[in-house]
């Protein structure tokens, strides 16, 4: 097949173009290459991917792989009416799988303008390219944060989700909307997965676990919000992009009725772990001790995620099962090599 990744430099991207290639699919990745966090990690997931940081910066071009030849690299925003349709008639696709997203429940009470331009108009151009261009399957990101103040654990996908806590979590809640109307007026194919807490190497630089890691190593406190009575579904990347795969390849062509056109799914490890336990497999990967700085909640945040899995277990075999302790010294051992540091 061949398949549209946007997002391809971000760190969920990245693995599943990487994956995708692996299992001999076309694969063009599209990104914006945001300053949001550090371009220069973008950068070098790009260049794993065989993509010249130097060729990666110009928007519009389209860059070929020096490692994989079915891939291909284009700077673009997905809030370009213009080229974004240009690229879909050029390329022919017949899988998008749309990871491309102004992140961060923080950030969204700073820079709301940013999610409105990306998660919403961005995502729109997506779906106006989808039925126009005959896509056979869009799968797409949501966020776990659109439970907002839900209270029943573990999250299932039949829960109301009408309670949002940041606009980053509204923007995702208005994707799913979003995608539903399109399925239902124009027959497209939506898959809709509800993300929770994703870590591994390659990971994004303000996500918990590279935070506390660069702390530790340079002998800064870690800030535990909620005083450290926080739980998180913590999802290894692999199992993430296990799942993940398995969808965008599902070819079932058949008909579909306006259930099964449009679906949600949570994809998480399905199991909550303490962030103190978190923090202490961290400690032990490291070999280092870490200086806690307890605070309260942060807006916008919750304490618990944990997420019901049934349906993509019964609907895809999905079966996540890397132990939190085994994903972080994997990612330990990325950061020690990224980094070129001498911990143990």
């Amino acid at each position: 097949m061949k398949i549209l990744v946007t997002g391809a430099a971000g760190f969920i991207g990245y693995h599943v173009a990487l994956r995708l290639l692996g299992n001999h699919h076309t694969v063009v990745g599209l990104d914006n290459l945001n300053t949001y966090y550090d371009i220069n990690l973008k950068l070098a997931r790009l260049e794993q991917l065989g993509i010249n940081p130097k060729d990666a910066h110009d928007f519009h071009k389209r860059t070929s792989s020096s490692k994989y030849s079915d891939f291909h690299f284009v700077r673009m925003d997905l809030e370009d009416r213009g080229q974004l349709p240009k690229l879909f008639e050029k390329e022919n696709f017949s899988v998008v799988c749309n990871l491309a997203a102004q992140a961060g429940v923080r950030y969204s009470l700073e820079n709301p303008e940013s999610y409105i331009d990306s998660n919403i108009v961005g995502f729109l151009n997506v779906l106006e390219c989808c039925r126009n261009y005959d896509i056979q399957h869009l799968v797409y990101a949501s966020s776990s944060s659109v439970y907002g103040l839900n209270k029943k654990i573990p999250f299932k996908t039949t829960d109301p989700v009408d309670h949002p806590i940041s606009l980053y979590a509204a923007s995702k809640k208005s994707n799913e909307l979003m995608a539903h109307t399109y399925s239902h007026l124009y027959g497209l194919r939506t898959t809709g997965l509800r993300f929770f807490t994703v870590y591994g190497p390659w990971g994004r630089p303000d996500m918990a676990l590279f935070l506390f890691t660069e702390a530790i190593v340079q002998g800064n406190p870690i800030k535990v919000f909620n005083n450290g009575k926080m739980e998180r579904d913590f999802t290894y990347i692999d199992d993430i992009v296990e799942g993940v795969t398995k969808i965008i390849e599902d070819r079932y062509i058949g008909t579909f009725d306006e259930k099964t056109r449009y679906r949600i799914y949570n994809i998480g490890n399905s199991k909550s772990v303490k962030l103190m336990d978190f923090i202490k497999a961290l400690e032990k990967s490291l070999g280092l001790k870490a200086q806690k700085e307890l605070l309260p909640m942060q807006p916008g945040d919750v304490e618990k995620t944990w997420a019901n899995v049934d349906d993509l277990a019964r609907d895809y075999g999905y079966r996540p099962n890397t132990l939190v302790q085994n994903g972080i010294s994997k990612f330990v051992a990325w950061y020690r090599e990224y980094h070129k540091t001498d911990i143990q």
